[in-house]
């Protein structure tokens, strides 16, 4: 029972620390995972970032388009199948990750919490 308490206090040291993220960067901390896998990436599809990210492709597709709509990241056409669409980092996506300072970010808690456990 007292490993599932910790687990409860992990778990919202996490909820936490995404609140927290949200309101210092302006992006959840899943838009920011897809920012930085699409920098280190290129061009990836929507199944590419669900599978890096650990995602159902209904929750992709959700992040995904929030990204878009925040003009963070831009669809693109398939070069050799022009049915498939890509993703890639705009210059605005790419400032807000860049920006992004580990130093401001509150994660001493969530890992006091997981080493706790």
């Amino acid at each position: 029972m007292d490993k599932l308490c910790k687990i409860r206090d992990l778990r919202q040291a996490v909820n936490r620390f995404e609140a927290d993220f949200e309101r210092r960067y302006g992006i959840s901390l899943n838009e920011g995972m897809v920012l930085c896998s699409l920098k280190e990436g290129g061009r990836l599809s929507s199944g590419q970032l669900g599978e890096l990210l650990g995602l159902t492709p209904s929750n992709a597709s959700k992040v995904i388009a929030s990204a878009e709509r925040k003009g963070l990241i831009v669809r693109v056409l398939g070069e050799v199948d022009k049915r498939r669409m890509y993703f890639s980092i705009t210059e605005g996506g790419r400032e807000v990750i860049d920006g992004v300072s580990c130093e401001e970010i509150p994660i001493h808690e969530v890992l006091r919490c997981a080493l706790d456990i």
